[in-house]
């Protein structure tokens, strides 16, 4: 369920109650925490313009400060005190040994300064060595934290699929990343600056979600939206 708090000024910041937890989740496309001081992430996809450059496609590689930036700034509004890494945290395994100097130090900053889990994914299955803790998934406060979503497990926060949602309204329509859950599955819009999207009308979350009690929460550029299911449109 979807709540909209007041804040000291005129905007208003959404919740989301899920598995007897309450979320914040931020324009940016991370989940925020609150009773665990924790920030979720999923699908940073780091170094993935410089892996297509040694595949010959010549991208400039600044996806991955661009998406460390956000992350810093994320951390430092949230306060949190933990980081949860939900998969595909880099591009390719490679992507840990090919940062440059000044994202890794900053990176490893990053880890340093917090509790960090990185969550195995399918980009970037192998353990490595940047610090923190290396696993496949993790169970927090009777919520099951993993890389791909999966139907029938109660309390499980996944990533992969990098929804969005088309939104049909006075005869035009908008399309942007989104939060997507149910009474038992929520899935994380990808957080990385590079990454695209998938609509969550397509084949490949066909099964996941209880249709009758889906909610979205699209991203906008402040804040994030709740929309009626009704609205959705393919494409």
């Amino acid at each position: 369920m979807a709540q909209a708090q007041p804040t000291s000024g005129t905007q208003v910041q959404e919740t989301i109650r899920f598995a007897g937890e309450t979320f914040v989740p931020l324009p940016s496309g991370a989940l925020y925490w609150p009773d665990t001081k924790a920030l979720l992430v999923a699908d940073l996809h780091l170094e993935k313009l410089s892996s297509y450059a040694r595949s010959g496609q010549l991208l400039p590689p600044y996806d991955t400060a661009m998406t460390l930036r956000r992350l810093e700034r994320d951390i430092t509004i949230t306060g949190a005190r933990r980081v949860f890494a939900l998969g595909d945290s880099f591009h390719r395994d490679e992507g840990t040994r090919t940062l440059q100097r000044h994202d890794r130090e900053r990176l490893g900053k990053l880890v340093e300064q917090l509790e960090w889990v990185w969550v195995a994914g399918n980009h970037d299955p192998a353990p490595h060595a940047l610090g923190g803790t290396c696993c496949v998934e993790l169970a927090v406060s009777g919520c099951s934290l993993r890389h791909e979503p999966q139907a029938g497990i109660a309390g499980l926060i996944a990533g992969h699929l990098h929804p969005a949602a088309r939104v049909a309204m006075n005869g035009k329509s908008s399309r942007r990343p989104c939060f997507v859950w149910d009474s038992q599955l929520m899935i994380l819009p990808a957080y990385g600056a590079s990454t695209g999207s998938l609509n969550v009308l397509s084949p490949a979350f066909a099964g996941l979600f209880d249709r009758a009690r889906i909610e979205v929460m699209l991203l906008g550029r402040d804040r994030v939206y709740p929309v009626s299911p009704q609205r959705l449109v393919a494409g």
